[in-house]
């Protein structure tokens, strides 16, 4: 592994700039090959559980002052049940 290494010193030395770029390239997309994204993850599955319940305090702070509420109707326990 070490020879390896040196060799490819020797190599890089002896390239001019735009080969140098190329190289780069290549390491870069190494590098993103090497580390896939997760598929099919949902941007709520990313966050921390403090952060969703920050998110979940926001909405409901904000909620009251949208204008959108239940009828009072809708609220009493009576009216929920079909008889």
């Amino acid at each position: 592994m070490i020879e390896l290494k040196e060799s490819l010193r020797q190599q890089l030395e002896g390239l001019n700039e735009e080969q140098l770029k190329q190289v780069a390239n290549f390491i870069a997309f190494l590098e993103f090959v090497s580390h896939p994204k997760p598929t099919n993850v949902s941007f709520r599955q990313t966050l921390t559980p403090e952060r969703r319940a920050r998110q979940w305090q926001e909405s409901v702070k904000w909620a009251g002052t949208l204008g959108v509420n239940l009828p009072e109707i809708a609220l009493h326990r009576d009216t929920m049940y079909d008889e």
